[in-house]
C-alpha cells in the first residue's frame, strides 16, 4: 500500500512539474511577445515623429520658396498637395496592423518625398534662392530630417523582424496564435525610388 501511494504521488509530482514548467514557458514566451510588441511600437513611434518633423518644416519651405517670383508655382502645389495627402490619413498604431492602410499611408509619404525631391532639384536653377539664408537652414533641417526619417524606418523594420520571426517560429506561434498576436508591415521602398527625379524646365 505504501509502495503504491509512492508511486502516485511520484506520477502526480512529475505531472504537476511537467505542468508547471509548460506554464512557465507560455508565461515567459508571451511576455517576450508583448516586449517585441512594445519595442515595434516604439519604432512606429520614432518614425512618426520624424515624418512630423518634415510634416511641420515644410510649410516654412514652401513659404520661403514663393518669395521668388518666377519660381515654378506647379512644383510648390505638388509638395503641398501631397503634405496635405499625408494629412488627411488618420494614423493611429492599428496602422501596423492593417496592410491595405500601411501601404496607403507609405504611399502619401513617398508621394511628399518625391515631391520634395523634386522642389529641391529645381531649386538649382535659382541662385538667389540657393544662397537665401532662410531657405538653407530649411533646406538643411529637411535633408537631416529625411536622414532621420530613413535612420527611424531601418529601425522599425529591424524591430518588425525580430517580432514577425518570434510569432512565426515553433512554439512561439502556439502562442501568438492564443493571444492574437498578428503580423506587422515592413517599410519598403516605394516604386520608383531608384529613378532621380525628372525636373523639365
Amino acid at each position: 500500500m505504501k509502495k503504491g501511494m509512492i508511486v502516485g504521488l511520484s506520477i502526480a509530482g512529475g505531472i504537476l512539474l511537467i505542468v508547471a514548467i509548460f506554464i512557465s514557458w507560455g508565461i515567459g514566451t508571451y511576455n517576450g511577445l508583448v516586449n517585441k510588441n512594445q519595442e515595434v511600437d516604439k519604432a512606429w513611434s520614432n518614425v512618426e515623429s520624424q515624418y512630423q518633423r518634415r510634416y511641420d518644416l515644410i510649410p516654412n519651405l514652401v513659404n520661403t520658396v514663393k518669395g521668388y517670383a518666377n519660381f515654378e508655382k506647379s512644383v510648390l502645389i505638388q509638395v503641398t498637395d501631397a503634405r496635405a495627402s499625408v494629412g488627411s490619413i488618420k494614423v493611429t498604431k492599428d496602422i501596423l496592423d492593417d496592410p491595405a492602410a500601411f501601404q496607403k499611408f507609405e504611399a502619401v509619404q513617398g508621394q511628399l518625398s518625391g515631391a520634395l525631391s523634386r522642389l529641391l532639384v529645381t531649386v538649382e536653377n535659382y541662385p538667389d534662392l540657393k544662397a537665401n539664408e532662410n531657405f538653407l537652414e530649411l533646406q538643411s533641417q529637411l535633408e537631416g530630417t529625411e536622414n532621420r526619417i530613413n535612420i527611424a524606418r531601418m529601425r522599425f523594420n529591424s524591430a518588425v523582424q525580430s517580432y514577425n520571426t518570434m510569432i512565426k517560429v515553433f512554439p512561439g506561434i502556439l502562442i501568438a496564435n492564443s493571444f492574437g498576436f498578428r503580423e506587422k508591415q515592413y517599410f519598403k521602398a516605394v516604386a520608383g525610388a531608384e529613378n532621380v527625379p525628372k525636373v523639365e524646365f
